[in-house]
């Protein structure tokens, strides 16, 4: 079996470091390394041109413009020739060297098409305090009409069901990935399963943890999504999610007082 695993970059060179290191120490070597990059004008390419020769051959890389994250997405889709796709975003980081070999080893059974588990959040200035766990735990299909999903950058699937099911949709301008996943889980009946293990550090701050106005475009775009998928919802229903959302950040803060 062999893992694609797919970095999209944009000026990320104060952070790609880290996300390559994390790749290269991960236990499981069977492994293509996509990174694609939108035409960054710091020093990232330096960076994916330092390491490219570290990875043995396992780095594809492009430098281009594109026409958003989501496209950079499909882009890297395309080009994987594994028969497993994971995406690792630029500014974050595996939490633990055998993330890869779990992955591997649960798809190593046939009748199971994905696999996606936890991750957490940290600040950008102290990534050793978990400021949110999100866990992919209580996840179950129907949630989705509340908006829950399982924790994306966590979702790892067969080649075969993006060339079936399609990929990306770049007309949402931020909830793609809900898009993606209320298509292949809710709609086609994929069959994922959950791991009891976190995956991904991630710093806070990106696209869909950036304030209240990303989280209103989040909603609408849900709504968009459903709504085109077929599922009945509507925003008091999503709302519900906010609750839960509380607790589970009050939960990390208890959690990590002491640390």
């Amino acid at each position: 079996m062999t893992i694609s695993i797919i970095t999209v970059t944009y000026n990320s060179g104060t952070t790609v470091r880290d996300t390559f290191e994390s790749v290269l120490s991960q236990i499981f070597k069977n492994i293509e390394y996509i990174v694609i990059d939108g035409g960054s004008t710091d020093d990232t390419l330096k960076i994916i041109r330092e390491y490219e020769s570290r990875f043995e051959g396992r780095m594809r890389w492009i430098s281009e413009r594109d026409r958003g994250l989501y496209d950079a997405m499909n882009k890297g889709i395309a080009m994987a020739t594994g028969d497993v796709v994971g995406i690792l975003n630029s500014d974050d980081f595996y939490t633990a060297p055998d993330v890869l070999t779990s992955v591997a080893a649960t798809l190593e059974n046939k009748t199971i098409d994905a696999v996606y588990g936890d991750i957490h959040f940290v600040r950008p200035d102290n990534l050793s305090r978990c400021v949110r766990y999100y866990s992919s735990n209580i996840f179950r299909p129907w949630l989705m009409r509340l908006g829950f999903i399982p924790a994306h950058p966590s979702f790892y699937c067969r080649k075969s069901l993006y060339n079936r099911y399609g990929t990306f949709n770049i007309d949402y301008k931020i909830a793609a990935d809900f898009e993606i996943l209320l298509r292949l889980i809710y709609v086609h009946r994929i069959h994922a399963k959950y791991l009891k293990k976190d995956f991904v550090t991630m710093r806070m701050g990106g696209i869909s943890t950036n304030g209240m106005a990303s989280h209103r475009l989040i909603m609408r775009d849900q709504l968009r999504a459903l709504r085109e998928n077929g599922v009945y919802s509507n925003a008091a229903i999503l709302s519900l999610r906010y609750i839960y959302k509380i607790c589970e950040l009050l939960n990390s803060k208890l959690k990590y007082f002491f640390i």
